[in-house]
Protein backbone atom coordinates (compact mmCIF):
# COMPACT_ATOMS: atom_id res chain seq x y z
CA UNK A 1 0.00 0.00 0.00
CA UNK A 2 1.24 3.07 -0.98
CA UNK A 3 2.04 5.98 1.94
CA UNK A 4 -0.12 8.90 2.34
CA UNK A 5 2.65 11.26 3.53
CA UNK A 6 6.08 11.76 1.95
CA UNK A 7 9.08 13.96 3.16
CA UNK A 8 11.06 15.54 0.12
CA UNK A 9 13.56 18.48 0.79
CA UNK A 10 12.15 18.89 4.53
CA UNK A 11 8.96 19.41 3.17
CA UNK A 12 6.19 16.92 4.38
CA UNK A 13 3.66 16.19 2.39
CA UNK A 14 -0.11 14.25 2.69
CA UNK A 15 -2.45 12.92 0.40
CA UNK A 16 -5.99 14.33 0.10
CA UNK A 17 -8.95 14.21 -1.81
CA UNK A 18 -9.28 16.88 -4.59
CA UNK A 19 -12.47 17.66 -3.56
CA UNK A 20 -10.90 19.35 -0.38
CA UNK A 21 -8.68 22.03 -2.13
CA UNK A 22 -9.08 25.07 -3.03
CA UNK A 23 -9.76 26.30 -6.62
CA UNK A 24 -7.29 28.82 -6.41
CA UNK A 25 -4.45 26.68 -5.08
CA UNK A 26 -4.98 24.33 -7.58
CA UNK A 27 -5.19 26.84 -10.53
CA UNK A 28 -2.02 28.46 -9.17
CA UNK A 29 -0.37 24.57 -9.47
CA UNK A 30 -1.19 24.68 -13.15
CA UNK A 31 -0.08 27.72 -13.88
CA UNK A 32 3.35 27.34 -11.76
CA UNK A 33 3.89 24.58 -14.82
CA UNK A 34 2.55 26.84 -18.00
CA UNK A 35 -0.61 24.66 -18.26
CA UNK A 36 -3.62 27.12 -19.86
CA UNK A 37 -6.53 25.86 -17.24
CA UNK A 38 -8.89 28.18 -15.88
CA UNK A 39 -10.13 27.43 -12.42
CA UNK A 40 -13.58 26.87 -14.14
CA UNK A 41 -11.51 24.08 -16.31
CA UNK A 42 -9.83 22.83 -12.74
CA UNK A 43 -14.19 22.68 -11.28
CA UNK A 44 -15.75 20.83 -14.61
CA UNK A 45 -13.07 17.92 -14.01
CA UNK A 46 -13.47 17.61 -10.58
CA UNK A 47 -17.15 17.44 -11.55
CA UNK A 48 -16.44 14.88 -13.82
CA UNK A 49 -13.51 12.63 -12.52
CA UNK A 50 -11.90 12.11 -9.11
CA UNK A 51 -8.50 12.75 -7.47
CA UNK A 52 -6.19 13.58 -5.10
CA UNK A 53 -3.35 16.34 -4.46
CA UNK A 54 -0.56 16.66 -1.89
CA UNK A 55 -0.39 19.14 0.20
CA UNK A 56 2.33 20.30 2.57
CA UNK A 57 2.00 21.21 6.80
CA UNK A 58 0.72 24.81 6.26
CA UNK A 59 -2.26 23.18 3.60
CA UNK A 60 -0.21 24.49 0.12
CA UNK A 61 -1.30 22.06 -2.74
CA UNK A 62 2.23 20.74 -4.08
CA UNK A 63 0.79 18.20 -6.81
CA UNK A 64 -2.16 16.78 -8.19
CA UNK A 65 -3.39 13.37 -10.37
CA UNK A 66 -6.77 13.02 -11.57
CA UNK A 67 -8.50 9.78 -13.26
CA UNK A 68 -11.79 9.61 -15.49
CA UNK A 69 -13.11 6.16 -15.34
CA UNK A 70 -15.48 5.87 -18.73
CA UNK A 71 -17.18 2.57 -18.17
CA UNK A 72 -15.56 0.20 -15.68
CA UNK A 73 -12.86 -1.38 -17.71
CA UNK A 74 -11.04 1.93 -18.92
CA UNK A 75 -10.48 5.08 -17.54
CA UNK A 76 -8.26 8.26 -18.54
CA UNK A 77 -5.19 9.35 -16.37
CA UNK A 78 -4.65 13.61 -16.06
CA UNK A 79 -4.14 16.45 -14.68
CA UNK A 80 -0.61 15.02 -12.74
CA UNK A 81 1.13 18.28 -11.67
CA UNK A 82 3.98 18.37 -9.46
CA UNK A 83 5.12 22.08 -8.35
CA UNK A 84 8.92 23.06 -10.26
CA UNK A 85 10.96 22.08 -7.35
CA UNK A 86 9.48 18.61 -6.64
CA UNK A 87 9.45 17.58 -10.40
CA UNK A 88 12.65 15.23 -10.04
CA UNK A 89 12.19 13.92 -6.77
CA UNK A 90 9.67 11.24 -7.15
CA UNK A 91 6.51 13.12 -5.82
CA UNK A 92 4.81 12.12 -9.41
CA UNK A 93 5.50 8.85 -8.93
CA UNK A 94 3.67 8.99 -5.26
CA UNK A 95 0.75 10.20 -6.81
CA UNK A 96 0.58 7.69 -9.80
CA UNK A 97 0.59 5.14 -7.43
CA UNK A 98 -2.55 6.58 -5.31
CA UNK A 99 -4.30 6.27 -8.62
CA UNK A 100 -3.14 2.96 -9.63
CA UNK A 101 -4.28 2.35 -5.85
CA UNK A 102 -8.15 3.68 -7.16
CA UNK A 103 -8.05 1.85 -10.56
CA UNK A 104 -7.32 -1.76 -10.33
CA UNK A 105 -8.48 -3.71 -12.87
CA UNK A 106 -8.64 -0.58 -15.42
CA UNK A 107 -7.07 -0.50 -18.54
CA UNK A 108 -5.62 3.17 -18.48
CA UNK A 109 -4.54 5.66 -21.54
CA UNK A 110 -3.32 9.25 -20.93
CA UNK A 111 -1.59 11.75 -22.84
CA UNK A 112 1.91 12.47 -21.54
CA UNK A 113 3.50 15.45 -22.19
CA UNK A 114 7.38 15.60 -22.86
CA UNK A 115 8.31 15.86 -19.23
CA UNK A 116 6.45 13.39 -18.00
CA UNK A 117 7.02 10.89 -20.61
CA UNK A 118 9.75 8.80 -18.43
CA UNK A 119 7.81 8.98 -15.62
CA UNK A 120 5.09 7.03 -17.39
CA UNK A 121 7.41 4.94 -19.12
CA UNK A 122 8.70 3.46 -15.60
CA UNK A 123 5.29 2.83 -14.61
CA UNK A 124 4.96 0.49 -17.91
CA UNK A 125 2.98 2.67 -20.09
CA UNK A 126 3.63 2.27 -23.30
CA UNK A 127 3.57 5.06 -26.26
CA UNK A 128 0.76 4.56 -29.06
CA UNK A 129 0.09 8.02 -31.03
CA UNK A 130 1.51 11.74 -31.37
CA UNK A 131 -1.24 14.19 -30.26
CA UNK A 132 -0.99 17.54 -32.15
CA UNK A 133 -1.85 20.27 -29.82
CA UNK A 134 -3.17 23.00 -32.74
CA UNK A 135 -3.66 26.57 -31.49
CA UNK A 136 -3.55 30.09 -32.81
CA UNK A 137 -6.04 33.03 -33.23
CA UNK A 138 -8.51 31.32 -36.08
CA UNK A 139 -8.67 32.45 -39.49
CA UNK A 140 -12.52 33.10 -41.64
CA UNK A 141 -12.69 29.28 -43.01
CA UNK A 142 -12.95 28.91 -46.76
CA UNK A 143 -16.55 28.74 -48.16
CA UNK A 144 -18.05 25.42 -47.21
CA UNK A 145 -18.00 22.79 -50.47
CA UNK A 146 -21.62 21.17 -49.78
CA UNK A 147 -21.65 17.77 -49.20
CA UNK A 148 -24.43 15.47 -50.50
CA UNK A 149 -26.87 14.66 -48.42
CA UNK A 150 -25.57 15.90 -45.17
CA UNK A 151 -27.30 18.01 -42.95
CA UNK A 152 -25.50 20.39 -40.37
CA UNK A 153 -27.57 21.39 -37.32
CA UNK A 154 -27.61 21.39 -33.48
CA UNK A 155 -28.23 18.07 -32.12
CA UNK A 156 -31.54 18.07 -30.26
CA UNK A 157 -31.52 16.69 -26.77
CA UNK A 158 -33.68 13.52 -27.79
CA UNK A 159 -30.69 13.12 -29.71
CA UNK A 160 -27.97 12.65 -26.75
CA UNK A 161 -28.60 8.44 -26.89
CA UNK A 162 -27.32 9.31 -30.85
CA UNK A 163 -24.00 11.20 -29.76
CA UNK A 164 -23.15 8.54 -27.43
CA UNK A 165 -23.55 5.60 -29.02
CA UNK A 166 -21.44 7.65 -32.33
CA UNK A 167 -18.59 8.42 -29.59
CA UNK A 168 -18.87 4.92 -28.21
CA UNK A 169 -17.84 3.47 -31.70
CA UNK A 170 -15.10 5.94 -32.32
CA UNK A 171 -13.66 6.28 -28.54
CA UNK A 172 -13.94 2.26 -27.77
CA UNK A 173 -15.43 2.96 -24.04
CA UNK A 174 -18.56 4.41 -23.01
CA UNK A 175 -18.19 8.03 -21.54
CA UNK A 176 -21.83 9.00 -21.57
CA UNK A 177 -21.52 10.60 -18.35
CA UNK A 178 -18.72 12.65 -19.32
CA UNK A 179 -20.66 13.53 -22.65
CA UNK A 180 -23.17 14.40 -21.50
CA UNK A 181 -21.32 17.17 -18.80
CA UNK A 182 -19.55 18.58 -22.25
CA UNK A 183 -22.61 18.69 -23.72
CA UNK A 184 -24.30 21.03 -20.69
CA UNK A 185 -20.78 23.26 -21.03
CA UNK A 186 -20.61 23.85 -24.75
CA UNK A 187 -22.11 24.45 -28.24
CA UNK A 188 -23.02 21.78 -30.87
CA UNK A 189 -23.06 20.75 -34.39
CA UNK A 190 -24.13 17.83 -35.88
CA UNK A 191 -24.08 16.41 -39.16
CA UNK A 192 -26.73 14.19 -40.21
CA UNK A 193 -27.75 11.84 -43.39
CA UNK A 194 -31.16 10.39 -44.11
CA UNK A 195 -32.07 11.39 -40.26
CA UNK A 196 -28.73 9.88 -39.05
CA UNK A 197 -26.41 11.23 -36.77
CA UNK A 198 -22.30 10.50 -38.64
CA UNK A 199 -20.77 13.28 -37.30
CA UNK A 200 -20.44 16.34 -34.09
CA UNK A 201 -18.60 18.44 -33.03
CA UNK A 202 -18.18 20.47 -29.44
CA UNK A 203 -16.97 23.88 -28.86
CA UNK A 204 -16.45 25.67 -25.12
CA UNK A 205 -14.66 27.81 -22.95
CA UNK A 206 -11.31 26.95 -22.32
CA UNK A 207 -7.65 28.10 -21.16
CA UNK A 208 -7.31 31.40 -23.48
CA UNK A 209 -10.01 31.29 -25.85
CA UNK A 210 -12.25 28.28 -26.66
CA UNK A 211 -11.38 24.69 -27.43
CA UNK A 212 -12.95 22.58 -29.94
CA UNK A 213 -13.50 18.81 -29.04
CA UNK A 214 -14.83 16.28 -29.42
CA UNK A 215 -14.62 15.73 -33.02
CA UNK A 216 -15.99 12.26 -33.91
CA UNK A 217 -16.49 11.40 -37.63
CA UNK A 218 -16.41 8.85 -40.51
CA UNK A 219 -14.16 11.01 -42.43
CA UNK A 220 -11.95 14.11 -42.94
CA UNK A 221 -14.85 15.98 -45.06
CA UNK A 222 -17.40 15.63 -42.48
CA UNK A 223 -14.70 16.16 -39.54
CA UNK A 224 -14.09 19.65 -41.74
CA UNK A 225 -17.93 20.56 -41.98
CA UNK A 226 -18.50 20.24 -38.15
CA UNK A 227 -15.59 21.95 -37.18
CA UNK A 228 -15.93 25.16 -39.89
CA UNK A 229 -18.65 26.53 -37.71
CA UNK A 230 -16.91 26.95 -35.17
CA UNK A 231 -13.54 28.05 -36.57
CA UNK A 232 -16.06 30.72 -38.41
CA UNK A 233 -17.40 31.56 -35.14
CA UNK A 234 -14.12 32.77 -33.44
CA UNK A 235 -12.10 34.34 -36.17
CA UNK A 236 -10.32 36.88 -34.79
CA UNK A 237 -10.18 34.90 -31.12
CA UNK A 238 -8.09 31.97 -29.83
CA UNK A 239 -9.34 28.80 -30.71
CA UNK A 240 -7.49 25.22 -30.12
CA UNK A 241 -7.74 22.31 -31.15
CA UNK A 242 -5.95 18.49 -29.81
CA UNK A 243 -5.87 15.91 -32.90
CA UNK A 244 -4.10 12.89 -33.84
CA UNK A 245 -4.46 13.87 -37.24
CA UNK A 246 -0.91 14.50 -38.47
CA UNK A 247 -1.72 15.30 -42.27
CA UNK A 248 -4.71 14.87 -44.40
CA UNK A 249 -7.29 17.42 -45.36
CA UNK A 250 -8.41 17.95 -41.85
CA UNK A 251 -4.92 18.38 -40.54
CA UNK A 252 -4.25 21.02 -43.29
CA UNK A 253 -7.74 22.62 -42.93
CA UNK A 254 -6.90 23.22 -38.97
CA UNK A 255 -3.65 24.93 -40.14
CA UNK A 256 -5.19 27.22 -43.25
CA UNK A 257 -7.53 28.42 -40.43
CA UNK A 258 -5.01 29.49 -38.26
CA UNK A 259 -4.19 26.74 -35.82
CA UNK A 260 -1.02 25.39 -36.76
CA UNK A 261 0.89 23.09 -34.34
CA UNK A 262 1.91 24.66 -31.27
CA UNK A 263 3.30 21.52 -29.17
CA UNK A 264 2.60 17.86 -28.92
CA UNK A 265 1.87 15.33 -26.34
CA UNK A 266 2.06 11.30 -26.59
CA UNK A 267 -1.41 9.48 -26.26
CA UNK A 268 0.33 6.13 -23.88
CA UNK A 269 -1.39 2.92 -22.39
CA UNK A 270 -1.85 0.39 -19.57
CA UNK A 271 -3.50 -2.73 -20.10
CA UNK A 272 -5.03 -3.26 -23.25
CA UNK A 273 -4.33 -0.89 -26.25
CA UNK A 274 -6.40 2.38 -26.44
CA UNK A 275 -6.15 3.75 -30.02
CA UNK A 276 -7.88 2.00 -32.59
CA UNK A 277 -5.69 1.12 -35.10
CA UNK A 278 -6.21 3.16 -38.39
CA UNK A 279 -9.15 1.90 -40.08
CA UNK A 280 -8.27 2.48 -43.59
CA UNK A 281 -10.76 2.86 -46.52
CA UNK A 282 -13.31 1.55 -44.23
CA UNK A 283 -15.99 4.02 -43.18
CA UNK A 284 -16.18 3.97 -39.72
CA UNK A 285 -16.06 6.59 -36.67
CA UNK A 286 -13.06 7.87 -35.53
CA UNK A 287 -11.58 10.48 -32.60
CA UNK A 288 -10.96 13.75 -34.91
CA UNK A 289 -10.43 15.84 -32.01
CA UNK A 290 -10.34 15.31 -28.16
CA UNK A 291 -12.25 16.82 -25.77
CA UNK A 292 -9.32 17.54 -23.74
CA UNK A 293 -6.09 15.60 -23.50
CA UNK A 294 -7.20 14.73 -19.61
CA UNK A 295 -9.98 12.65 -20.75
CA UNK A 296 -8.56 11.98 -24.73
Amino acid sequence: MTSRSLVIDSIQMTIVDISEAELDQLHALSIGVGWPHRAEDWQFLRCVGKGVVAVDDIGRVLGSAMWFPHGDKFATVGMVITSPRLQANGTGQWLMRHAFGRLEGYNLGLNATRAARRLYLSLGFKAEKVVFQCQGEAREPEIAVALPGANLRAVRSDEIAAVGKLDREAYGANRSPVLSELLDHSRNVGLFRNGELEAFALCRPFGRGHVIGPVVACDDEDAIAVTRPFVAEHAGRFLRLDTRQKDGRFAEFLSRCGMPVFDTVTTMSLGQRWVAEDPGPARRPRIYALASQALG
